[in-house]
């Protein structure tokens, strides 16, 4: 897979969503943070202390949280999420000594923001990432 070019596996649910879009305003999630900080966690939860912070590495020490934030927003009624990926760049995740993961944290958090999106997705109400 190429890192250069955007893969568009499935150009049907962009059309969907843009035929939406012309019929219906569409709810967004809202702050990934503060949904974060509203959850007991501790620096064991983002991996240990010296990563107690790194909001996109609980994509892969505490998945079950971040999946259920997305799950609170559809649940909610929100139409899109995103992804818990603000700081999942390079020179971030490089103050945590996370550089090497950015792939990794990336293609998790997309995972869960779709798996989140494909639960609560019905006929009538499409989700989206």
């Amino acid at each position: 897979m190429s890192l250069n070019k955007p893969r568009f596996e499935n150009r049907g649910r962009e059309e969907e969503l843009r035929a939406l879009l012309h019929e219906r305003l569409l709810v967004l999630d809202g702050a990934m943070g503060t949904a974060i900080q509203a959850v007991d966690l501790r620096a064991t939860d983002f991996g240990g202390a010296a990563l107690e912070g790194c909001n996109e590495n609980l994509v892969l020490t505490r998945p079950d949280v971040i999946e259920r934030i997305h799950d609170d927003y559809f649940a909610a009624g929100a139409d899109i999420v995103e992804t818990d990926t603000f700081g999942a760049v390079r020179h971030v995740l490089a103050e945590y000594g996370l550089e090497a993961k950015t792939v990794e944290i990336n293609l998790a958090a997309a995972r869960l923001a779709v798996r989140s999106a494909k639960k609560h997705a019905t006929p009538g109400k499409p989700r989206f990432v």
